[in-house]
């Protein structure tokens, strides 16, 4: 009875490690959207548009020197506290692992800048091909991200709540959110800048509220074969085993 229940616990350990295996690399496909589409200089995502103009006032030392990543996750932290805020006592404990999904998202981000640094998008056809690739590529990660079916990303909690407590469809929720990102994102860009900064909100923001959306739904739709990925429990002994044999013969 002893030797089932703990083949039973290290069943759903290793299901709940390769569950997030399969997140980290949905968010680590997202995050190289994002990057993309910030390097695109066409107008960057709308999850990261905020933190984008943040970071850029913090380059010319008038708001605290941080990255894009740093910001994005400065802005998880406050997005799960607005839940909290929202919800109240019907807001669920176990979402407070967001702020480890955010903080692995805003790491991600800077780990994708870094990598893309040497990437210089110069002329209007290689802008173009950024953006797009950005944004397609992030919207497959979304789909797998949504797939993994573990704690949603900040963004998508905060629409969530007001939805709940609202009751206005989450379609709708969701679209005023991130239209209130790009308004602040906006407005931060004009109150540090005095301007508008198109390469930040430009028409890659308003091609990417649309298309990504699009894209998600199509991988979506496409992708059952996902399930049986994410169902399967790696047999680590079996491998381990495995090996020592192919190493003795």
């Amino acid at each position: 009875m002893n030797i089932t229940l703990s083949h039973a616990a290290s069943t759903r350990v290793r299901s709940f490690v390769w569950q997030h295996v399969l997140l980290l690399l949905s968010l680590y496909l997202m995050t190289l959207g994002v990057v993309l589409c910030i390097r695109s200089a066409l107008g960057s995502s709308v999850i990261s548009s905020l933190p984008y103009v943040l970071s850029l006032a913090g380059a010319e030392g008038l708001a605290p020197a941080l990255t894009v990543g740093g910001y994005t996750i400065a802005m998880n932290f406050a997005l799960v506290l607005c839940q909290i805020l929202v919800l109240r006592r019907r807001f669920e404990y176990v979402q407070l692992f967001q702020l480890v999904v955010g903080f692995v998202f805003g790491w991600l981000i800077d780990l994708n800048a870094a990598i893309l640094a040497p990437l210089e998008c110069t002329t209007l056809p290689l802008q173009i091909a950024a953006q797009l690739a950005g944004c397609t590529v992030m919207g497959i990660g979304i789909a797998f991200e949504v797939r993994c079916g573990s704690v949603t990303m900040p963004g998508e909690g905060i629409s969530i709540a007001v939805s709940r407590v609202t009751g206005r469809p989450f379609a709708k929720v969701k679209i005023c959110i991130d239209t209130l990102l790009v308004v602040l994102a906006v407005a931060a860009s004009f109150a540090f800048f005095g301007r508008w900064l198109g390469s930040v909100i430009g028409v890659g923001t308003v091609f990417a509220m649309v298309y990504v959306g699009m894209v998600v739904k199509f991988t979506g739709s496409r992708i059952g074969w996902f399930d049986s990925v994410l169902h399967y429990v790696p047999g680590f002994r079996r491998y381990i085993f495995g090996l020592a044999r192919f190493v003795r013969k």
